[in-house]
């Protein structure tokens, strides 16, 4: 797939980026070759592979979707350096 200077100025204003006409004309040729690569991939034949989410199977443990406060709300409290009345006691921030 052939990128042009107007898919390429198109791209970098979305991206935000300021990109000079020398820069847009080497973005060209780069752009179109990752597009070229990209296209390569589709002659791939994956109609006999899985999806999958890593290289190596990993089943994940499952546990019961409930809600609950934890349960450990005192073991909590006592790791904090200040605490007052069941809270957290912190440094003011906004004045």
């Amino acid at each position: 797939m052939q990128v042009d200077a107007a898919a390429v100025q198109r791209i970098a204003r979305l991206a935000r980026i300021k990109v000079t006409e020398e820069e847009a004309r080497a973005l060209e040729q780069e752009l179109s070759g990752i597009l070229d690569w990209v296209k390569q991939l589709d002659e791939v034949d994956t109609s006999e592979v899985e999806p999958m989410t890593r290289v190596i199977p990993m089943t994940l443990k499952e546990r019961p979707d409930v809600v609950t406060d934890g349960g450990i709300a005192d073991e909590i409290m006592a790791n904090a350096p200040v605490r007052e009345d069941h809270f957290f006691v912190v440094p003011k921030v906004v004045e």
